[in-house]
């Protein structure tokens, strides 16, 4: 039966040139599509994007990314706060003079035309927004990325519903309103629900409503509200993850209808690889310390050498929120108690613990020092509070107390106690991360994932299985370097040459007290044998 087949001209004749003609017509469609763009490219283009909190740390590398994956897309409205006499739109044109942008302007001239600054402040009633400018929005946006958020842990409690919880409120109605809404992606945090151990992609109680918080702080005088956030908060560490949770359940209660989803990222850092290599521009959390333990000025933190540094690279966190806006609206039938969530973190896929993290940065703070450090680089990591409070007394506050009685006595102004002042506090609020371990799931980022086309994880990258901390760290240190203390590699010699001598002081000061401490415990145990 197969010879008659294949000797049949008639079948064998039509039944070639079909399946030659099937061949062309698929590889057609292919490469049709691959023109077009990917997936996710074909998501974004055409449309009227509304980005909230464009100008913060997340916001940049979002807005850059958006503008040079999806080269596409119509338009993106950023809302912008006008600040000390800088208009919103001119706070846009500065926006672009960083560094961060230089790539998009190389690869996408007309990336300007495509941005238009929205005047408004998620702090204000109605976000501040103009009539104009909110209809503007509410007819022509069909993706919304809600960032903007007031990151402060120690901020007040009435502030921090305001920006974190009113702001979600009233975009969640205008998405309402929307008629071409696509997806709407809020951006919370991996620590909303740190009250618990387990944090799985799903909602959870919470004690209070945004109703009731909202009466609370606007009816209280502030003094009193001040005095009982403790109380409110209750098992959260500070306000801002406790106003996350709050918005994740106003968010659950109130989007029925909407295509949206929850998108917690953790510990958001510096870039691992786009659009500049290590780049960041802010001195919060673990960057601050390294920061401070870079310039010598840093010692001792309250921290556990065992517990997960649960941080994330900016660009594979922005490329997971692009992706996700697309999921959402892939998955258009998940709604409400279904709806989406991602828990973008590390600690599952490529777990760093803190004293891995001390180990690597000190490794390459050694050999990529700063220029103006003031003493050699070490940093013990100590867990138990009370023996942490006592090593910071001898580590920081009585150096410093020392530095500034010399300064005085040589007629200059004190600074060094009022410094660390300002270091204890920040490192104060991030302790309860650096001290805790939390068990997370991340089941629909890895769904994602794995649903992307090869091309789509080429562009989008983010997946955390196999990522080098090591490498990471080593540009690290490399980007604080440049990005943060602006200084260039030909400095590189002369900071190596100062921290040589430091070194050597260093371990000169290690010399005598050593002999100091042991002259003193010899004269005193002599007087005890005597």
């Amino acid at each position: 039966m197969l010879l008659e087949h294949s000797v049949n001209p008639e079948n064998d004749g039509r039944g070639q040139i079909g399946c030659e003609n099937e061949a062309n017509n698929n590889r057609f469609d292919e490469e049709s599509r691959i023109a077009k763009g990917t997936p996710i490219q074909e998501f974004y283009a055409g449309q009227s994007i509304f980005i909230t909190g464009g100008t913060g740390f997340l916001g940049k590398v979002l807005l850059e990314k958006l503008l040079r994956s999806c080269k596409d897309l119509q338009v993106i409205y950023l809302l912008i706060r006008a600040k000390k006499g800088v208009s919103s739109a001119g706070r846009l044109d500065e926006l672009f003079q960083n560094h961060l942008f230089d790539r998009l302007k190389k690869e996408v001239p007309d990336y300007r035309s495509k941005v238009v600054a929205i005047n408004g402040d998620c702090s204000l009633e109605g976000l501040g927004l103009s009539e104009s400018d909110k209809e503007t929005i509410i007819n022509n946006v069909s993706i919304v990325f809600h960032v903007a958020a007031t990151i402060r842990f120690d901020e007040k409690l009435k502030l921090a519903t305001a920006t974190n919880i009113r702001s979600s409120a009233i975009i969640l109605e205008m998405c309402k309103r929307m008629p071409k809404l696509k997806s709407f992606i809020h951006v919370s945090t991996a620590y909303a629900n740190c009250h618990l151990k387990r944090i799985e992609e799903k909602f959870y109680e919470h004690p209070f409503k945004y109703e009731e918080i909202s009466t609370l702080v606007n009816t209280l005088p502030e003094s009193i509200m001040n005095e009982i956030t403790p109380k409110v908060i209750g098992d959260w560490p500070n306000t801002y993850t406790f106003t996350k949770a709050i918005t994740e359940s106003y968010m659950r209660d109130k989007s029925k209808g909407v295509p949206m989803g929850i998108f917690r990222p953790a510990i958001v850092s510096s870039t691992a690889e786009e659009p500049v290599p290590a780049w960041v521009d802010n001195f919060y959390g673990p960057v601050g310390i390294v920061a401070g333990t870079s310039s010598g000025m840093i010692r001792v933190t309250n921290c556990g050498s065992d517990n997960i540094a649960n941080l994330i690279p900016v660009d594979l966190t922005v490329n997971a929120l692009i992706a996700s806006a697309w999921d959402v609206y892939e998955q258009t039938n998940r709604r409400d108690e279904d709806m989406l969530i991602y828990n973008y973190v590390s600690s599952v896929d490529a777990p760093c613990k803190w004293g891995e993290f001390r180990k690597i940065n000190l490794f390459y703070g050694l050999q990529y020092p700063l220029t103006h450090c003031v003493w050699y680089l070490s940093l013990s990591l100590i867990k138990n509070r009370v023996s942490y409070m006592i090593a910071m007394t001898f580590l920081h506050l009585l150096p410093a107390l020392l530095v500034d009685t010399v300064t005085v006595c040589v007629g200059q102004k004190p600074k060094m106690w009022k410094m660390y002042e300002k270091i204890h506090k920040m490192m104060n609020l991030v302790s309860h991360f650096c001290v805790n371990d939390w068990e997370f799931t991340n089941d629909n980022v890895n769904d994602l994932w794995r649903r992307l086309n090869t091309k789509d994880q080429q562009i989008f990258k983010f997946s955390m299985q196999n990522f080098s901390w090591n490498e990471y760290f080593k540009s690290y240190m490399q980007g604080m370097r440049s990005h943060l203390f602006k200084q260039t590699p030909d400095s590189l010699e002369e900071s190596r040459k100062r921290l040589q001598k430091l070194y050597w002081m260093h371990q000169a000061l290690k010399t005598t007290i050593f002999l100091v401490g042991g002259w003193f415990i010899w004269n005193i145990l002599n007087k005890f044998l005597r």
